[in-house]
């Protein structure tokens, strides 16, 4: 019983450990356009606009990637 309880243990601090989500200081948008979601992946994070719009943006220096329009 007290290996199970070290062994709970020890996976509740890995799991702890795990790197949590970064997100970005500033993301700049187009004129006029407002943010309605955001999510984020490993090296990008995209921004759902109010003109149904997805822009994918890398996740190191906020470059634009791609531009999604959504029907």
């Amino acid at each position: 019983m007290i290996i199970g309880l070290i062994v709970l243990i020890g996976l509740i601090v890995i799991r702890l450990q795990t790197p949590s989500i970064t997100l970005p200081d500033q993301v700049t948008l187009p004129d006029g356009v407002t943010a309605t979601a955001y999510t984020q992946g490993q090296g990008w994070f995209a921004v759902v606009t109010d003109d149904n719009r997805i822009l994918i943006f890398d996740g190191r220096d906020g470059d634009l990637r791609q531009e999604i329009q959504v029907e």
